[in-house]
């Protein structure tokens, strides 16, 4: 993937540097075979993970009005690197929604099963692209844990048994793979010109914006914090001032 490897040595670090402080955070959710966690995510941006591009009712609603916008936007050349992009985005999508879904089994927290759908979305949206383009999709149908890198099934191990360990690891966890997604946006929005692809990544941009918000929240009503690993932490603190987004952007080359 994009930065996936690198990310695996970055991750653990930063688990290594937030498990003092989790382990002795006070937790409001308990592993799922304890009956507890039935927080709803709300914190900082008031969110619960809710709105698979940020804004839209449903998915469906979301994927109606992205498709009405991409309906007027001209498909055009797909370089190698542009594919190679959009593979390695729909797997990152997916990693997110895979560990999600693992870590609310195991904390029964309503946020990551809410989020873990809302990456379903993500990866709905990427893997409309891939047709579009006449792209193998090599992603979606793989069994939830099982990835085509043997670098991101790996990343996936650490970061489940990272999140396992405790309710603030956990949220560490998505705040920390919304970071790293965001910042992989960025640079896939960066490195196009084709305003369909930009226009799609900046949709699910919004999407991990508004899930960091999430995330952040619920560590801080736990007593936690984090801090910026992939993004700059301008640009995090410009995500955390902002209410959740709600609106699906239309602009290719839209700015927070």
């Amino acid at each position: 993937m994009n930065r996936i490897t690198g990310a695996l040595t970055g991750l653990l670090l930063a688990f290594a540097l937030v498990a003092a402080g989790a382990e002795g955070t006070q937790e409001s959710g308990t592993p799922a075979t304890r009956g507890g966690g039935r927080g709803n995510g709300a914190g900082r941006g008031a969110g619960n993970g809710l709105g698979p591009g940020g804004g839209a009712e449903t998915d469906a609603q979301f994927q109606a009005q992205l498709d009405a916008i991409l309906a007027g936007v001209p498909v055009s050349d797909l370089t190698a690197a542009e594919r190679d992009t959009l593979l390695a985005m729909a797997e990152e999508e997916k990693l997110a929604r895979d560990v999600y879904a693992k870590l609310y089994a195991v904390w029964n927290l309503p946020v990551f099963n809410n989020i873990s759908a809302s990456e379903q979305q993500h990866l709905d949206s990427l893997v409309s692209l891939l047709a579009r383009y006449g792209v193998k999709d090599s992603v979606s149908a793989l069994p939830a844990g099982r990835f085509a890198s043997a670098e991101t099934k790996a990343l996936y191990d650490r970061l489940v048994a990272s999140g396992s360990g405790s309710l603030g690891a956990a949220l560490t966890v998505g705040a920390t793979i919304e970071d790293l997604d965001i910042a992989d946006l960025q640079a896939a929005v960066a490195a196009t010109d084709n305003d369909d692809l930009k226009i799609v990544y900046q949709n699910l941009m919004k999407g991990s914006r508004n899930h960091m918000r999430s995330f952040y929240g619920q560590l801080e009503r736990q007593g936690g914090e984090y801090r910026a690993q992939y993004v700059s932490d301008a640009y995090l603190a410009r995500i955390l001032e902002l209410n959740r987004e709600t609106a699906v952007i239309d602009d290719p080359d839209y700015r927070l």
